[in-house]
């Protein structure tokens, strides 16, 4: 009797990101909270099957591996004490060596029915009590830690839920709190959520918490229509094949990222320019000062892509729509699109022609 040979052990293959075609919006707002996850995330709306999904794990799967500290669950970073876990934390303190590992950077999938517990986590009162103990169970954010999460159909998500994510996703660290019990732990991540308006609209105060919001529509081009069913089915037939065909960009643009995240803070942003930021955000009434503060390191971020140092004209131009879209106040009788008085907006305030 012959045994069955086991198959080699491979990762899940991902479609390319260098591969995708079109949504040249999404995939900048993507890349550009990699660059800087301060950003706060992105929220992308748009019509059924325009590859939101598709998109956003072959990010996960282009980002270089990090390293983290051997079996804990936070994806605790070995030199960073705000990205440590208190454990880990107090065991550097105490000069333990610890053993370093590298991993690929998670992408974790916000189920719509998952409960605050599986989120947050949940913390065993019962072992607490009777042995003294902090027995934390982690949940989803912990797991997201140094990642991205992702929330499909964030729009039907409860809205309590989304404030725990958005809470998280600001401070970068998550509390759970049970029957006087406190435990914390790191939880910065890129927040990725997406939607289909005809399902509903997120609130307006939740809306503003997300730093992006990049809209995508069904490409109604033929010839761009056919070239991508034509890749997917190519991809489907032999994935490995398809992959190895864009390996080379898939490292190129992973070495452009690595090099924008240390080139970030040396970009400069001129202050009349960040004056000007703020004239465009004051003139179109956008509430509070998170646009002027995304707007800012949304163009440092893709200074740094493009491997430059000085913010341009141009550079605030190209992201000023993805910041300030979404923090126009709405009004249901308008048909011109918010996009479009962003970009008005921005041409006057800066003395260039609107087309």
């Amino acid at each position: 009797m012959t045994a069955i040979q086991a198959p080699p052990k491979t990762r899940r293959v991902v479609f390319p990101f260098t591969a995708i075609v079109g949504q040249e919006e999404m995939k900048l707002a993507l890349l550009l909270n990699v660059i800087d996850p301060k950003i706060g995330g992105v929220m992308i709306m748009g019509d059924r099957g325009t590859g939101k999904s598709t998109t956003i794990r072959a990010l996960a799967d282009l980002l270089p591996e990090i390293e983290v500290i051997a079996n804990d669950p936070f994806n605790s970073h070995p030199h960073d004490p705000d990205l440590m876990s208190d454990d880990v934390r107090r065991q550097v303190d105490e000069s333990i060596s610890l053993e370093i590992t590298t991993k690929k950077v998670i992408m974790v999938d916000l189920p719509l029915g998952a409960t605050e517990d599986r989120v947050c986590g949940t913390i065993d009162i019962e072992k607490a009590l009777s042995e003294g103990v902090k027995a934390f169970e982690p949940g989803l954010l912990a797991k997201a830690n140094r990642g991205i999460l992702y929330v499909d159909e964030v729009n039907l998500l409860d809205d309590h839920l989304v404030d725990v994510l958005l809470d998280s996703a600001a401070s970068g660290w998550n509390t759970v709190e049970r029957e006087g019990i406190s435990i914390r732990h790191p939880a910065r991540f890129v927040l990725v959520g997406s939607g289909n308006p005809e399902e509903g609209e997120l609130r307006p105060q939740l809306l503003d918490r997300f730093g992006m919001h990049a809209e995508i529509h069904t490409v109604k081009e033929p010839a761009l229509r056919v070239k991508i069913v034509e890749q997917r089915s190519e991809f489907d037939q032999d994935p490995l094949k398809f992959c190895n065909k864009y390996q080379t960009e898939q490292d190129e643009l992973q070495q452009t990222l690595i090099q924008a995240q240390q080139l970030l803070n040396e970009v400069n942003l001129d202050y009349d320019l960040r004056v000007k930021i703020s004239e465009v955000c004051s003139a179109l009434d956008v509430d509070g000062l998170r646009g002027d503060i995304v707007t800012n390191r949304a163009a440092k971020a893709i200074t740094a892509l493009e491997g430059r140092k000085e913010v341009t004209i141009d550079d605030i131009r190209r992201v000023m729509t993805l910041c300030l879209r979404h923090r126009l106040r709405k009004d249901p009788l308008e048909s011109i699109d918010s996009g479009y008085k962003v970009q008005k907006e921005f041409n006057r305030v800066f003395g260039l022609e609107t087309p």
